[in-house]
């Protein structure tokens, strides 16, 4: 623990659930802030700002600054920005994928677009998801958001990007190009902002097919919290295993204390 000196951290299932913080979460956050360790919250939702996510984490009782929340749709952005001097996109998604794209000088068009980029929404278009076919058919490039199939809702699981993106592969016999977790490159530009080196840095997830196996394979120390998608009995099912099993993000605070202890003074 003592070459920890930089953190990342998932959201639902590790700090939140159904709006509610989870325990131990305020008091993670706490220890990051009071020993002014770099961190960022990671999400694979694309449906909202970092704004919105901020507000969200604030209505439960967690305060994360915007500049600390790091999602599937601004690393998509900021990934694609690299990728065309034109930066002409067609989207299907919400306001988090496209103000981040916004906001990396694209423009939103199904005139001769670079790319189809998909995020996830709650009210999926057939004319939207139509066009998008036809668009790749025609030679678009294919991106995804992230490869979640299904999504959190008070009703039970929802069709997610992963499972839309499905359905447009069958339908053009194109494979999308996910950028969000279990991708390490969402990991790795976000280290980039934080100016943090992998072999430094830890990650807290509740997924062992997403955050533990993109912080494993990013390089990083792997920190599992049983409160959210994993129980302990899904994890032998798994060929990987993360470092460190905990009943919650209460029992990594102490990991936060005996790698940076507190400043004096």
């Amino acid at each position: 623990m003592a070459d920890i000196a930089n953190w990342l951290t998932d959201m639902d299932g590790v700090l939140i659930h159904e709006e509610h913080a989870l325990p131990g979460a305020s008091e993670f956050l706490s220890a990051l802030r009071e020993r002014e360790v770099p961190f960022l919250v990671l999400t694979n939702n694309s449906i909202f700002t970092r704004r919105d996510l901020s507000a969200r984490l604030a209505s439960s009782g967690l305060d994360v600054p915007e500049e600390n929340i790091w999602t599937s749709a601004t690393a998509t952005a900021t990934f694609l920005a690299t990728q065309s001097d034109s930066r002409r996109a067609y989207v299907v998604g919400e306001a988090g994928l496209t103000t981040a794209l916004y906001e990396n000088g694209f423009v939103m068009t199904n005139d001769n677009p670079d790319f189809v980029v998909l995020g996830e929404t709650r009210t999926y278009s057939i004319e939207a998801l139509t066009q998008a076919i036809r668009l790749i058919c025609k030679g678009a490039r294919f991106i995804a958001t992230n490869p979640d199939v299904t999504g959190p809702s008070l009703d039970g699981p929802i069709p997610a990007t992963g499972a839309v993106a499905a359905m447009i592969t069958a339908a053009t016999g194109k494979t999308p190009y996910y950028v969000g977790k279990p991708n390490p490159v969402m990991l790795r530009m976000g280290l980039n902002r934080i100016d943090a080196h992998s072999e430094q840095t830890a990650l807290v997830g509740d997924r062992m097919d997403t955050d533990i196996l993109a912080g494993m394979e990013a390089g990083l120390q792997t920190h599992l919290v049983l409160t959210g998608s994993t129980t302990r009995e899904n994890i032998p099912e798994f060929a990987f295993r993360p470092q460190f099993v905990h009943t919650s993000i209460a029992d990594v605070v102490e990991c936060v204390e005996k790698s940076a202890p507190a400043r004096r003074g």
